[in-house]
């Protein structure tokens, strides 16, 4: 039987959202013409099922790039925080994340976390930090714990996202649209709220 075919455990929610998470950076690192070889060479997904989650988050993720990317980019000189402190990537980045998701949980908010992750794991490889890949992957671990692994559950786990992109017609709207615009500009909040601290 296959993880996403069934009620998936806490540990296994946990496992799929860092393998999520990595293939997620993996596929920014790679986008900005960076290698990530210091840290990992390949990241093979599993699963098939959980191969499709992760292109669903990559093509929500990139509309969501698209759409604010300055949002996207720079997120440690947004937050103002030097990227070779572990604890601080990490604070920094649980912070931000938790301020997204302060006002509920919807598919669009947890992308755009990961939209964070994967704009933080870019500017830790680009500053000579490609280790702190690892802290970002396991903050999120630690968030989804905390925070996402009840939810996740209620929904059958992380298929569910899959349910997100139906419409294929690009002239029709799709009904996340409306909840990824209102994320980036509780992002922006977000990121102002972290730098007034």
């Amino acid at each position: 039987m296959d993880l996403l075919d069934r009620a998936p455990s806490e540990k296994e929610l946990i496992f799929q959202s860092k393998v999520l998470c990595k293939d997620f950076i993996y596929s920014r690192i790679t986008r900005e013409g960076l290698t990530w070889s210091k840290v990992e060479t390949s990241l093979p997904l599993s699963d098939e099922k959980l191969g499709e989650v992760s292109m669903v988050l990559l093509k929500l993720g990139d509309e969501l790039e698209y759409m604010r990317p300055y949002v996207y980019r720079n997120i440690a000189k947004q937050l103002c925080i030097p990227v070779s402190v572990e604890s601080v990537v990490s604070d920094a980045f649980l912070s931000v994340a938790t301020e997204i998701l302060s006002l509920g949980i919807t598919w669009g908010k947890v992308v755009a976390i990961f939209a964070v992750a994967g704009g933080l794991a870019v500017d830790c490889v680009r500053q000579g930090f490609p280790a702190m890949v690892h802290t970002i992957v396991d903050s999120l671990g630690e968030f989804v714990r905390k925070t996402l692994v009840p939810w996740l559950r209620r929904r059958g786990g992380w298929g569910d996202i899959s349910k997100c992109v139906t419409i294929t017609d690009a002239t029709s709207q799709s009904h996340w649209t409306t909840t990824v615009v209102s994320t980036w500009r509780h992002f922006v909040n977000t990121m102002y709220i972290y730098l007034m601290k």
